[in-house]
């Protein structure tokens, strides 16, 4: 066991403070890695302050992870001292329902075991509510070889770390559902999420259009290689180009009308949510008059993070970040509440380090 440095929530709604935890030595398919930089979510908030329930305290967050391996056990075999590696949203799974076996994790029938706010598996099967789990605002962590994941050479270790949930969080759903070059798609927001989308989306050869409230983020928007901007503040947005997309991806947590945007599909068309509002009724008439599909998508799992982190480092594609000391995250917190960030917070670790020097 480590005495390893952290910043924590001692309760829901307290401020972060320093923390120490007990990290475990590898084990024999685990490693160690030494936390470089670690993202922050919009759902660290959330927990934090126990909006979603059951959150378990103290919490440390972080479930946007680079670092560099430190130490391997025994029997790894895929990862060696020295190894630059990412850790997303789980840090375990069953591993033997359907869903973990076709490399679906996210979708484990048990429940995956989440980075932070979790609980550790036991070895023989189930959780154990003993060990709960701790995230990237530490300087360490110990981790199965088998959820861990390589970060490509070329990509700046801050710049990447959103990409364990921000990324993987847009890339699944533009992949599963099959968005391809030339198709008309439309990003919902450009927040932390929105602004990945309108990267990768573009980078699979769509044409893009943000929707949003906020008429300043329209050079933003071009900037990251959107093709169009529409302001949704104004409803005959909605009417003007009705039927005009292929593909909505929804990235908005704040309610919303999603009937409104369900206008803007075309026949067949499919809307995806990756926010997290309160609830919203859908009218079946917004469904059936165009056999239009509203579907959901969580993440992803580790097969598809890999992928989405390859696609990523080939078409030169990383979040828009601001790097901050730890020192800073409850400030960081409510900035982001106000939607004061361009686009992640990315926390420097070495600031934790040196602090707890």
């Amino acid at each position: 066991m480590s005495n390893t440095a952290a910043y924590a929530a001692p309760a829901a709604k307290a401020p972060l403070a320093p923390y120490r935890i007990e990290r475990r030595a590898p084990g024999a398919h685990e490693v160690q890695i030494d936390i470089k930089y670690c993202g922050v979510c919009h759902s660290d908030i959330h927990q934090v302050r126990d909006e979603w329930g059951g959150s378990v305290f103290p919490m440390v967050p972080g479930h946007e992870i680079v670092g560099v391996v430190s130490q391997v056990g025994s029997q790894v075999g895929k990862w060696k001292l020295g190894d630059v590696v990412g850790v997303g949203c789980f840090v375990d799974s069953c591993r033997h329902c359907e869903a973990c076996k076709e490399g679906e994790e996210q979708f484990c029938a048990e429940g995956m075991s989440a980075t932070y706010n979790g609980y550790e598996r036991k070895p023989g099967g189930g959780l154990d509510t003993t060990r709960p789990t701790y995230g990237g605002y530490s300087t360490r962590i110990t981790v199965d070889e088998n959820y861990v994941l390589r970060i490509p050479a070329n990509m700046p270790l801050e710049r990447a770390a959103p990409l364990l949930c921000a990324g993987i969080t847009t890339y699944s759903p533009l992949r599963h559902f099959g968005v391809k070059a030339g198709d008309r798609i439309a990003v919902v927001g450009l927040g932390g999420l929105g602004h990945m989308a309108v990267k990768i989306a573009k980078a699979m050869g769509a044409h893009v259009t943000v929707l949003s409230h906020s008429a300043g983020k329209r050079e933003d928007a071009l900037r990251l290689g959107a093709d169009d901007f529409l302001v949704t503040g104004d409803e005959t947005v909605f009417k003007q180009h009705a039927g005009r997309f292929d593909f909505i991806l929804d990235t908005i947590s704040a309610q919303h009308d999603y009937n409104a945007y369900l206008g803007l599909l075309r026949r067949d068309g499919t809307m995806v949510l990756v926010g997290v509002p309160d609830p919203t009724p859908v009218h079946a008439f917004s469904l059936i008059g165009g056999r239009k599909r509203l579907a959901g998508s969580l993440i992803g799992g580790i097969r598809e993070t890999q992928e989405m982190l390859d696609f990523c480092a080939a078409h030169d594609v990383a979040a828009d970040i601001e790097l901050i000391p730890i020192q800073q995250i409850n400030a960081a917190y409510e900035r982001m509440l106000k939607g004061d960030v361009r686009y992640r917070f990315v926390i420097d670790i070495a600031s934790l380090d040196q602090a707890a020097a």
